[in-house]
């Protein structure tokens, strides 16, 4: 064995492995966590202690959170919901929070949802401001509008880590007014496609420009469905992002051994790509009617939500592809003054919403970025073979690495931009 290279290798990597040490990302969807706090509602521990600041207490030892996502609407627009209350998060709603979790220290995921509403995959439904837009003026506007939002996030220390640039975009975005379905996109048709990867071409390029360093994340949710999930993003092969982010709640999209064919078919089919479960939630109370009932094997209680979650950790950690896991509106915490945070109770929230005290699910999450040692693959002289790549976890593909980042190639440390 060469231990001179050994040696030279191993001291080339190390600043680039503290600086990288932080590669799984855990942590949650905490949009609504701001209007509780300016409602003054109490958050308290397991124990009963009041908490001072939550967002704080989420980085502490207890909680272990390092990750943060925050959804974003074009012009907030409640009453094409039903008049919801949660559906507040403007530009400068999100820098606000945004710069609170920069400041204090997490990584921050941005969500753009393209809408003046919840944009999911029922409804894409184009801001008001935009409906008028042909094809071409649309991705213009998308352009224009995410790179000013991006700007603005940076200028006031709010940067994003990972850029959603769209919110499950399953079946396209930006359809047109609301109730309508006429851009939709469906795997089995030709239709449609080409003007949806314009769009995500567009958002990309701003995202680009502005946060070069941030990573761009396409978020579906037919995770149940894993040769559809493939499909989807086979078809957006001429976009260009890093993470393929999923929605996974296993009362809509079924078991994990069903998550668990999607994701090593994921991996299989684009070895390039990161996966985030970018949405996961599991209820503790008043479970409504859903397509798969798991409360035999996770009852709905506290209990039964946190076996949840350390099930799912188990199964995501056997799938290398995959570092990042948030949960949906962990921050819920009873309706507040006069109904003025939300306008009904989701149940599916990491506080108890009658108590207002921590559900143990919230101390089971920081266990998915629990991984022992770092996982870097020592090279040597005798595996010098320029045909072969490998990441820093020793995962080997024959190609060149499409994501950017440190690599090991014919014995060198090579950095891919």
């Amino acid at each position: 064995m060469n231990y001179r290279l050994l040696i030279m290798v191993i001291a080339c990597l190390c600043p680039w492995l503290q600086a990288g040490a932080q590669e799984y990302y855990v942590g949650g969807d905490i949009s609504l966590l701001q209007r509780y706090d300016d409602h003054n509602v109490a958050y308290y521990d397991q124990s009963g202690t009041r908490i001072d600041d939550v967002l704080k207490y989420m980085k502490s030892d207890d909680v272990g959170w390092n990750a943060q996502r925050v959804r974003l609407f074009v012009n907030p627009t409640p009453s094409l919901d039903g008049n919801d209350p949660a559906i507040c998060q403007d530009l400068d709603y999100v820098v606000g929070l945004g710069r609170r979790i920069k400041q204090e220290g997490f990584a921050f995921m941005l969500d753009f949802h393209y809408s003046d509403t919840w944009a999911d995959p029922s409804k894409q439904w184009t801001p008001v401001e935009w409906q008028s837009l042909g094809d071409e003026a649309l991705a213009a506007q998308v352009y224009e509008y995410t790179k000013t939002c991006l700007e603005t996030l940076v200028e006031a220390g709010a940067a994003p880590d990972f850029i959603q640039t769209g919110n499950e975009v399953s079946y396209g975005m930006l359809w047109g007014p609301k109730g309508s379905a006429a851009n939709r996109c469906y795997t089995s048709s030709d239709a449609n496609w080409s003007r949806f990867v314009a769009l995500l071409q567009a958002a990309g390029r701003a995202c680009r420009e502005v946060c070069p360093d941030a990573q761009i994340v396409i978020h579906t949710e037919r995770a149940g469905k894993p040769q559809t999930t493939v499909d989807i993003y086979r078809r957006l092969s001429a976009v260009d992002y890093d993470v393929i982010g999923l929605s996974y709640y296993p009362f809509w999209h079924n078991g994990l051994s069903t998550l668990a064919t999607t994701l090593n078919q994921l991996e299989a089919n684009f070895a390039d790509k990161k996966v985030q479960i970018v949405e996961t939630a599991y209820y503790y109370q008043w479970q409504p009617g859903v397509d798969y009932d798991f409360s035999k094997t996770w009852p709905v209680s506290p209990a039964g939500q946190a076996a949840f979650a350390k099930a799912l950790i188990t199964e995501l950690k056997k799938h290398a592809n995959v570092n990042g896991l948030y949960w949906w509106f962990p921050e819920e915490n009873g309706n507040g003054p006069g109904n003025a945070v939300i306008s009904s109770w989701v149940n599916r929230g990491l506080w108890d919403n009658n108590t207002h005290r921590a559900l143990p699910a919230l101390y089971e999450l920081k266990a998915f970025a629990d991984r022992p040692g770092t996982g870097v693959w020592m090279t040597t002289a005798a595996n010098r073979d320029d045909r072969y790549w490998y990441d820093l976890q020793g995962r080997r593909t024959d190609v060149r690495p499409q994501r950017h980042g440190l690599y090991i190639n014919g014995g060198r440390k090579v950095y891919v931009k």
